[in-house]
């Protein structure tokens, strides 16, 4: 159960159930004071026309006791005159907002000006300050909200007093009421719609919610389970389905699928990395156990600077896989300066004894921000690529091209064909395979040109081959 409640699709419908209860209860709220407010206006306005009906008669000269007044409790009325007097009152009218009325007698409670003390609701529509004269009706009317005593019964009503004179310019206040009973019913109706429709609209809310998150995840889901399932069988060449649609869940499969190749072919280098190497370690190993065992049983035969030329070939090697493990462990160089220029000259110095001489071209100056100790790998590397392959010949010049200097190692060979210029960056790859490694001590095992495109690309450059027998380390210029 309680994994159900923590459910996305739980979390999604209960949101919205919450949101939509709160825009409904809002929106409800503001239409029952929009209600209430249009039907008291309305009675209101029904109020006015029939207090100035009533002051229309008065005007015209129509005796106080031979008024037409409405009957009814739903429309009470009260003339009153100076003083209070109550000059007509409506049949079976008894009292107004508890001040009980009688034809011929002052109000209880009435001012001297004959109008009632009842509280202005705010809704008065202001008095004209001109004075009357006979037969005429004020423009203006005070409307405001109170009771009425109507044969026994007491009600809300929205009272409008008026003010006119008779033809012989006596002043008097009409005062007529509209009964607010069929109002107050209106808005309970339409409250009492509200609160059995609510629960009804947000069952049905919470119930779509959930089933359009439900077919929504689905294809989440699927992606989940087939996650699960490449995890229990570690096989890495499984993918997850991909929905049809170009909505998240589809970027999310396809960007999972994509994680899941590039974790499988991180996965088949690394395991052709440890194939490779267990096999570049096991022919050194073994020609050094070898003379070892050799030298055991007869000292006399022991070759010495085979075992010595083994001994460092392994050290090579496992110098080379070092590197590699800690390149692959993303280790990033240093923030150092380094001059490309004086690393030249200096690394160039010490090969004096390579098989071909090194020439020195133009050298740009310029530094680059990274390893010192890297980059010299990786002209070392270079240089040694270039020795195994030139006829009379290596050079090396840096040249400045823009916001990027670029170290360019070359010579007189045969250069790389077009179609291998990317494969003999891989890692254990040499293009003379065929040849026997023991035969070959300078051939190395295939790493130094892996590894030198590694060092460029933590660098934020690059390594290629511009032309057949021509590598160019591009790096970004420092500043």
């Amino acid at each position: 159960m309680r994994r159900a409640l923590g459910s996305v699709r739980a979390k999604a419908a209960v949101g919205a159930t919450v949101v939509v209860a709160l825009a409904l209860i809002a929106t409800g709220v503001a239409v029952l004071l929009v209600l209430r407010s249009h039907l008291q206006s309305q009675a209101g306005l029904q109020a006015e026309v029939q207090a100035r009906n009533v002051a229309g008669q008065i005007a015209t000269g129509t005796a106080f006791d031979q008024l037409d007044l409405p009957d009814g409790e739903d429309r009470p009325v009260v003339v009153t005159g100076d003083g209070g007097r109550v000059l007509a009152v409506g049949e079976d009218v008894r009292a107004v907002d508890g001040k009980r009325v009688g034809k011929g007698k002052a109000a209880e409670g009435s001012s001297k000006d004959g109008s009632d003390d009842g509280d202005d609701d705010g809704d008065d529509d202001g008095d004209s300050g001109r004075r009357l004269g006979p037969g005429e009706i004020d423009d203006h009317a005070v409307l405001r909200s109170g009771s009425a005593d109507v044969g026994g019964k007491v009600a809300d009503y929205r009272f409008a007093s008026v003010e006119a004179k008779d033809s012989r310019g006596t002043s008097v206040t009409v005062v007529a009421g509209s009964a607010l009973a069929p109002e107050e019913d209106a808005v309970a109706s339409v409250r009492d719609a509200m609160l059995i429709g609510l629960p009804l609209l947000l069952v049905v809310v919470a119930g779509v919610t959930w089933l359009v998150t439900r077919r929504a995840l689905r294809p989440v889901e699927g992606i989940r389970g087939e996650m699960a399932a490449i995890t229990a069988s570690t096989d890495l060449s499984r993918r997850v389905p991909v929905p049809s649609s170009q909505d998240e869940v589809g970027r999310l499969a396809r960007t999972t699928n994509e994680t899941l190749a590039a974790l499988e072919l991180s996965v088949e280098r690394q395991r052709r990395f440890v194939a490779d190497a267990s096999h570049e370690l096991r022919s050194p190993i073994a020609s050094l156990r070898t003379q070892l065992e050799v030298a055991v049983a007869h000292p006399e035969l022991l070759d010495m600077p085979g075992a010595v030329a083994d001994t460092v070939r392994l050290q090579r090697l496992a110098a080379d896989l070092l590197l590699l493990a800690r390149l692959d462990a993303g280790e990033r160089p240093s923030d150092a300066r380094v001059d490309l220029a004086a690393m030249v000259r200096e690394e160039t110095s010490q090969r004096l004894t390579d098989r071909v001489p090194v020439r020195i071209a133009e050298l740009a100056g310029g530094e680059v921000a990274g390893s010192r100790g890297q980059l010299a790998r990786v002209l070392g590397n270079l240089l040694d690529n270039a020795q195994r392959h030139a006829a009379e010949w290596v050079r090396v010049s840096v040249v400045r091209e823009g916001e990027w200097l670029a170290l360019r190692v070359e010579d007189d060979g045969p250069g790389v064909p077009p179609d291998e210029r990317e494969r003999i960056f891989e890692r254990f790859v040499r293009l003379d395979d065929a040849r026997a490694r023991d035969d070959d001590d300078d051939g190395g095992a295939g790493l130094g040109l892996a590894i030198a495109r590694d060092v460029a690309v933590r660098h934020g450059g690059s390594l290629a081959v511009r032309t057949g027998s021509v590598f160019e380390l591009r790096l970004p210029a420092a500043g």
